[in-house]
């Protein structure tokens, strides 16, 4: 079972889609937001949550803090899932944090007018390459608030993401056959 560490909505269930995603493991949820909370890039936040799956990165945050989460998912029941898991945690924050689900690619996404966003998360399928995720660091870009930091998790076996010029990296993490690379706005 997958739940929110801690926070407002902290111990809330949060479903999983049944297939198609790859929930991050809670031990890799909680070094994360361990990181972030010590850097104070939490309160206050514009998260943006790519390859949403269930919400549990974007929901997590706003749980702890965040004012909003945008949670980008195209898979129709993964999305609906996310929105059902968006419901729960905003009925615990109240109106502290607006979280808005949509049902689109990625890339669709980053095309239109939104943003700033303050924190990212991409968590792409396995089978998305390294020139497709390059493709959506770029459309990223100009999305970003100044000292945005954006976090990648990736399979241990995947090389380390090619960053736009905007962003840079600071730092990786590995956690079994996961791996977090970390970047900010340059």
């Amino acid at each position: 079972m997958t739940r929110i560490i801690a926070g407002r909505a902290g111990s809330i269930a949060l479903e999983v889609p049944d297939a198609g995603t790859r929930p991050t493991s809670d031990r890799v949820r909680e070094s994360l937001f361990g990181s972030l909370e010590s850097a104070d890039l939490l309160r206050g936040a514009a998260v943006l949550d790519l390859y949403a799956g269930s919400g549990a990165l974007a929901l997590e945050a706003v749980s702890r803090g965040a004012v909003s989460a945008d949670l980008v998912e195209r898979a129709p029941k993964a999305a609906a899932v996310a929105q059902r898991n968006a419901a729960r945690v905003a009925k615990s924050v109240g109106r502290d944090a607006a979280i808005r689900v949509h049902r689109s690619t990625a890339d669709a996404f980053l095309m239109t007018p939104k943003g700033p966003f303050d924190l990212v998360f991409l968590d792409p399928p396995y089978d998305v390459g390294e020139t497709e995720l390059g493709v959506t660091l770029a459309l990223l870009a100009p999305r970003l608030a100044t000292d945005a930091v954006v976090v990648i998790e990736r399979a241990k076996r995947s090389p380390e993401p090619t960053l736009p010029d905007a962003l840079v990296a600071t730092r990786s993490k590995s956690y079994g056959d996961t791996v977090l690379w970390w970047a900010t706005t340059a």
